[in-house]
């Protein structure tokens, strides 16, 4: 009976490759979209020597001068597509280039032959930090410190930047933040929260790169890769005025019980603040931010739009469900099945596809041995869900191509695939439960890898809904 039911709810292979393929396209025009080349030259516009900057919508100037009335004219910046934005900048500006340093991920620099020659690009580690990063970041300070008021500085951020500068505060150790970010990647917490223990450990984030800069004019361009788009939070912040505290920091540590369990120069950092012993971020109103604009330039929810319209064009119908997608990575997805499904019950035969999309960052929480990420979890965990179901089919992928420490950007989850897995000796619901997502999926063949797409607006789940035949 096991095999009728697979046969009855399965894909052929040739659906399977179709879907496969659509899923795929409309993934390349999500990425698309949002590339941080094109992100930033869609803001930034030079006509001789002046510079214009648009607005976060993109149609109404917010900033100009020419940029010979500056002494020098650099590119600070980091993240996982802080390479493609300091290349376009190099060609946009040419000459009027004086220098820069960007740090990305290991293997997110451009290809040799594309790279940029003005500005360097350092490497470092994602998403625990690493010696080649702190040596970086602590560059970058250096830069931000040496620039005067007649210096123009063009920062870029991407997601990874806070794990990729550790310029850390007196007093704390590599160790401690590598230690840092493993428990608090371990226990659950999300972005926001691991940013704000960051932040208050930094001497770049938190609007710390503000201080270091001032009195020098500064244009932050800013790829967002948290929920909300909250400036404050993208890259923890580097440009921005800080609205978390020390107090926030502590609630965090009680949240997750990690009293006694952090580095001791944490501990006793985090102490001191609460006490004010230590100065806070600088909030809004610090004389640090009277110089700088920032412009967010490519956001998740543009994302979704350019799926959703290349979805128009290839005659399906799409439903944008959401760009603040967060809770348990194997939740959400049971959650999002169970709304697939719902849409399909009301499909009548012959109806144009649905294209169902959403995204965010989920989290998982770590209680097995075994490898994956959050888009590996949901479509594992999809795609038990659809085990008994037909007709739909989803992708749930990084927008930067990897997906927790793997080499994997996620994965795909197709209706009715589930019941044949116990043949191929592959126990689903245990791995699962293992967190082993990367072994179950690439030994179902429904691992994703695309290699580094140099961009991160956190992730996408595209699901396309098919009526159920009569």
């Amino acid at each position: 009976m096991a095999d009728q039911n697979h046969a009855a709810n399965s894909f052929t292979q040739t659906e399977r490759t179709r879907l496969r393929d659509l899923l795929l396209r409309l993934n390349s025009a999500a990425l698309a979209a949002v590339a941080p080349d094109g992100a930033v030259l869609r803001h930034l516009a030079l006509d001789g020597s002046r510079l214009s900057l648009l607005d976060d919508s993109g149609s109404a100037e917010a900033w100009s001068a020419d940029l010979n009335d500056f002494r020098r004219v650099l590119v600070l910046g980091a993240g996982k597509g802080a390479a493609p934005m300091a290349l376009a900048l190099e060609e946009l500006l040419g000459d009027h280039v004086d220098d820069g340093l960007v740090i990305v991920k290991y293997d997110h620099d451009l290809p040799v032959g594309h790279r940029t020659r003005r500005i360097r690009v350092l490497e470092g580690a994602h998403p625990v930090p690493d010696r080649a990063g702190m040596e970086a970041a602590a560059q970058l300070v250096d830069m931000a410190e040496a620039c005067t008021e007649r210096d123009l500085a063009l920062c870029v951020f991407t997601g990874g930047a806070s794990a990729l500068t550790p310029a850390l505060q007196p007093g704390i150790g590599l160790g401690d933040l590598q230690e840092l970010t493993k428990l608090l990647l371990q226990c659950g917490a999300t972005i926001h929260e691991i940013n704000c223990l960051r932040k208050h450990l930094s001497r770049l984030s938190g609007g710390a790169l503000a201080r270091a800069l001032a009195p020098a004019r500064g244009l932050g361009l800013i790829v967002s890769d948290v929920v909300g788009d909250d400036l404050d939070v993208i890259a923890s912040g580097p440009t921005v005025p800080d609205s978390s505290t020390f107090a926030d920091c502590m609630d965090i540590v009680t949240r997750y019980r990690l009293q006694g369990r952090l580095p001791a120069a944490v501990e006793e950092h985090l102490k001191k603040g609460l006490a004010g012993l230590i100065p806070d971020t600088p909030k809004a109103g610090d004389p640090a931010f009277a110089r700088l604009r920032n412009v967010l330039v490519a956001t998740l929810g543009q994302a979704l739009q350019a799926a959703a319209a290349e979805a128009g064009r290839l005659n399906l119908r799409p439903v944008i469900l959401t760009d603040s997608l967060t809770g348990e990575a194997r939740v959400r997805a049971g959650e999002l099945m169970e709304r697939a499904r719902a849409m399909q019950r009301e499909m009548s035969p012959g109806e144009r596809p649905i294209c169902l999309l959403a995204g965010g960052e989920t989290t998982v929480t770590i209680r097995g041995s075994g490898r994956g990420g959050r888009n590996q979890e949901m479509a594992l965990a999809a795609s038990l869900a659809l085990a008994q179901d037909t007709g739909i089919a989803a992708l749930f992928a990084g927008t930067d191509g990897t997906d927790g420490p793997t080499d994997a950007a996620g994965g795909f989850a197709f209706a009715g695939d589930a019941l044949a897995w116990p043949e191929m000796g592959i126990d689903a619901r245990a791995m699962l439960d293992m967190n082993d997502s990367y072994a179950c999926l690439d030994r179902a063949g429904t691992l994703f890898k695309s290699g580094p797409t140099r961009t991160n607006v956190m992730d996408a789940a595209i699901i396309v809904i098919q009526p159920v035949q009569g």
